[in-house]
């Protein structure tokens, strides 16, 4: 069979991979399709055509796989947030574990024991931070595209974008990614809007008003930040928004006001008011508090973020006198983490606003061993800042999803640091990282650690120590 683009095909789905995508096999090709798991068999539509495999879209699944699932939420099949809400959570961490592990194997081409995936305590509800969109263009959903009558898209959408597209708004009914109250929240404000005539932006005219309700919650604290993003600076709009908002919530701590008068659709405003409250609020990571502002970037899952840097902490065995190597700091939570047990801590970062956080940060939890310096990883390794701040007894890498650039490799196995510890939130490209690592390095132990339930997304963390040879 050609499994040509338009064909359906009835497969049996065999397993979880690529993005999340169940893969079943016709005539020994390989076809992956969204919204399946292991054990379904389904109906599909071939929808792309590649050299290697096929992908296709579920049009029914025949006989439901044993382990499925009713998903929580209404929109879970149609929307990018919870893509695994059908699968249970059990064997979401069994698909991760296989993930990571498919990774090392095929690519890393390493025998390195990786263990079980660590589970979330908050199955639902765990993210701190959600950014939901406001928009004059709302996503059909399938009934309302095959229904025959004309179905108007337009009005008032808030929720979030539809996958793939960024003009279509899918119009939240409900939401379980956050606490309760951050859909209440989004619902009071769509409805205030539409009974006060307050317009949604227009991505294509670029007129109207809201553009997005981003929402931030603590884990540690009782602090609750709502910051609404607008296309025009109208404070008085926002005035009466905001004494509504407090007098139908009073858990809210902060309101600010991120202005965004550009083409750019980010949640990040050319300039800021602070509305009501102090224009932050405050959470902690183990014994440190951060001092959160609405763009400040902090990890989403508060409660699995301690257990992945306490992890990372014990794969560093941390002994009296260490000087220890963060790279890609960010805003030094990790680097701070790391302090309470090492000498020293230096932090590398290349994003100079990060830069700046992370020595505030140090600063309000006064931490004195810690530096933060800025600068390009591939290059920072010069024998100045190895002789102002001592060799490295321990290194500790967080590189973005891309993995480390070459150079950044290449110079890591040229140092020769006793110790290192891999933090990754792609294990493909950590696995590619770490085939060129294993020639100086051992590769003992990888921890994968579950940050995002109801996603196929997961963290790793990698124990190496340099090889006696090297």
């Amino acid at each position: 069979m050609s499994l040509k683009k338009g064909h359906e095909v009835t497969l049996k789905i065999e397993g979880a991979a690529f993005k999340g995508k169940g893969i079943g096999k016709v005539d020994g090709m390989a076809v992956f399709v969204s919204g399946t798991m292991p054990g379904d068999e389904v109906r599909t539509r071939i929808i792309k055509r590649k050299k290697n495999f096929r992908e296709g879209k579920l049009l029914e699944i025949v006989s439901p796989s044993p382990d499925r699932i009713k998903p929580v939420c209404q929109h879970a099949n149609v929307c990018g947030g919870c893509s695994w809400q059908h699968v249970p959570y059990e064997k979401q961490l069994e698909y991760k574990t296989q993930q990571v592990t498919d990774h090392i194997r095929r690519i890393g081409g390493l025998d390195t024991p990786v263990l079980n995936a660590l589970g979330s305590e908050s199955e639902l509800y765990y993210r701190n931070k959600m950014e939901y969109s406001v928009s004059s263009r709302r996503w059909l959903t399938e009934e309302e595209i095959k229904s025959e009558e004309f179905v108007d898209d337009s009005g008032f959408a808030a929720g979030l974008h539809a996958p793939g597209r960024f003009d279509k708004i899918l119009n939240l009914n409900e939401c379980h990614l956050q606490r309760t109250e951050s859909f209440q929240i989004l619902d009071f404000v769509r409805t205030y809007c539409l009974e006060h005539d307050i317009e949604p932006f227009n991505t294509f005219d670029k007129t109207g008003y809201l553009r997005h309700v981003m929402i931030r919650t603590v884990h540690h604290t009782e602090d609750f930040m709502v910051n609404l993003v607008t296309f025009k600076d109208e404070p008085e709009t926002i005035k009466k928004l905001s004494n509504a908002l407090l007098e139908a919530f009073p858990i809210i701590t902060t309101i600010l006001n991120n202005v965004n008068d550009q083409i750019s659709p980010t949640s990040v405003g050319r300039f800021e008011h602070v509305v009501y409250g102090p224009g932050f609020i405050r959470d902690k990571i183990g014994d440190f508090e951060f001092k959160i502002h609405p763009n400040a970037f902090f990890q989403t899952n508060t409660a699995q973020a301690e257990k992945l840097y306490k992890i990372a902490r014990d794969y560093a065995e941390l002994e009296d006198g260490d000087v220890v190597y963060d790279l890609y700091c960010g805003v030094g939570t990790l680097s701070l983490f790391m302090s309470q047990k090492a000498s020293k801590v230096v932090g590398i970062e290349l994003v100079e606003v990060a830069v700046e956080n992370a020595k505030f940060n140090a600063i309000e939890n006064s931490v004195e061993n810690v530096s933060f310096i800025k600068g390009d990883m591939k290059d920072v390794f010069t024998p100045e800042i190895v002789e102002e701040f001592g060799a490295p007894d321990v290194l500790i890498t967080d590189p973005p999803r891309a993995g480390m650039h070459p150079d950044v490799v290449a110079r890591l196995c040229e140092l020769k640091v006793p110790r290192m510890v891999y933090v990754s939130c792609e294990s493909s490209t950590m696995a590619r990282d770490l085939k060129i690592l294993s020639e100086v390095y051992d590769i003992l132990e990888i921890q994968p650690v579950d940050m995002f339930p109801q996603t196929y997304h997961v963290e790793a963390v990698a124990k190496l120590r340099l090889k006696k040879n090297a």
